[in-house]
């Protein structure tokens, strides 16, 4: 299965990173591409079922657009990408 989530907080490369290492953590998750400009993580899975993915944005800190993005998710997100400049 291939999607693609359009996503909140998502700022820069350092945020990118981030995201794209939490998510090829998950099992069966093949490939992860993110467009920065565009907000859009494009994530080819094994499962069928998005919602562990999702999940683990919004843990990270990069909840889907249209679901709560509180000022923890924002506080988050902006460990996050502080962390992805650092590790990339």
């Amino acid at each position: 299965m291939k999607a693609d989530i359009q996503i909140e907080n998502l700022k820069c490369g350092g945020c990118a990173a981030t995201i794209k290492k939490g998510i090829l953590s998950l099992e069966g998750v093949n490939e992860v591409e993110i467009d920065i400009e565009k907000s859009i993580v494009s994530v080819s899975s094994e499962k069928e079922s998005l919602e562990e993915i999702k999940s683990k944005l919004s843990k990270l800190g990069y909840p889907e657009v249209g679901d709560k993005n509180t000022v923890m998710h924002k506080a988050k997100s902006f460990v996050s990408c502080a962390v992805g400049r650092i590790d990339s």
